[in-house]
């Protein structure tokens, strides 16, 4: 029958990343952790609203007055009240010569910096930090695979390509490893592609400027919030020849081979980019590969009228909602 994928896709993610942060995974079916990703799946929708948007620019009068902007506010609350927990009960059981997880590791080097004043590793900041790895690392990639599979939707010749890589390159009788990719060319430039269409945080996330800056005749004073708009690198018709069209070949050379490109930063770029980049690629390769292998798709309605165009987009873009069905191959 078919299904929504949201919550198929953000459970399997959610619990790689559950498993690097808190030392553990989830069942899927537990209550409290289906809550969470309701709350994830909703911020991230509303923070792409028209009035999430207006929220970040006027946070504190949001703050005062009513709406349905609060129902976020007690969301991230109980984010941040769980990840909370978690590390308190994590203090409670640490061994310093062995630490499991992420979490682990921070109260280790928190330990060893306490006599520093001027230390970044606090509590407070250990909370933020988890918050920030779980909340980007479970969303990010489930909602690149959920739009990525409405695409295969939209074009199942692309799909059809990558089973037979994938029983050319892995075949049945093994699980996809990280090694295939480079034996991989069109799976790897369909992945960059639904990456470079979807331009899941156009925005990227704010950085500050560290000094003055002139840019085009313009000053930017020392401390100015900026946003780099990813978008309008990754839609340049100078690197992209259809750049609102989605086109694995704009990753692929003349003789079929994976090619990069210089205008791809889904993650930014700079020393400040996206420091979960590595574990997002293995991730996006791993879970489509590991699908593809076993079943192919099929869409509720016919590919010609399925709408690529996002349903939100702000501070991420979102994807219409839609049902398929998967066939064992």
């Amino acid at each position: 029958a078919p299904f929504d994928p949201t919550y198929f896709l953000s459970r399997s993610v959610s619990n790689v990343i559950s498993s690097i942060t808190f030392g553990s995974r989830f069942d899927y079916e537990d209550q409290e952790f289906l809550s969470l990703l309701t709350a994830i799946t909703e911020i991230f929708r509303f923070s792409s609203s028209a009035r999430g948007q207006l929220l970040d620019i006027f946070f504190e009068i949001g703050q005062r007055i009513p709406g349905s902007h609060h129902m976020a506010f007690k969301w991230f609350s109980e984010l941040k009240e769980f990840v909370a927990k978690k590390a308190k009960a994590h203090q409670e059981t640490l061994d310093p010569n062995s630490p499991q997880d992420f979490i682990d590791c921070f109260l280790v080097k928190m330990q060893q910096e306490e006599k520093n004043p001027n230390s970044f590793f606090s509590m407070e900041e250990l909370v933020a930090t988890t918050l920030s790895i779980f909340f980007g690392g479970t969303e990010t990639v489930s909602t690149t695979l959920r739009y990525g599979f409405l695409i295969l939707l939209k074009y199942p010749e692309v799909e059809e390509k990558i089973h037979e890589e994938i029983d050319r390159v892995i075949g049945v009788n093994r699980t996809p490893s990280m090694e295939d990719r480079l034996n991989m060319p069109y799976t790897e430039a369909v992945i960059h592609e639904m990456q470079r269409f979807e331009d899941l945080l156009p925005l990227a996330l704010p950085r500050r400027v560290t000094q003055d800056v002139q840019l085009r005749g313009y000053t930017i004073p020392k401390g100015t919030e900026v946003f780099p708009m990813l978008g309008t690198a990754m839609r340049d018709p100078k690197y992209f020849a259809r750049p609102a069209g989605f086109d694995p070949q704009h990753f692929l050379d003349e003789k079929g081979q994976f090619k990069r490109n210089e205008a791809f930063i889904p993650f930014s770029t700079g020393k400040r980019s996206c420091f979960g980049e590595h574990l997002a690629r293995a991730e996006l390769f791993l879970f489509l590969t590991s699908i593809l292998q076993h079943f192919r798709f099929k869409s509720a309605v016919p590919p010609e009228d399925i709408d690529l165009s996002p349903v939100l987009v702000g501070f991420g873009t979102i994807p219409r909602a839609y049902e398929f069905s998967v066939i064992p191959r």
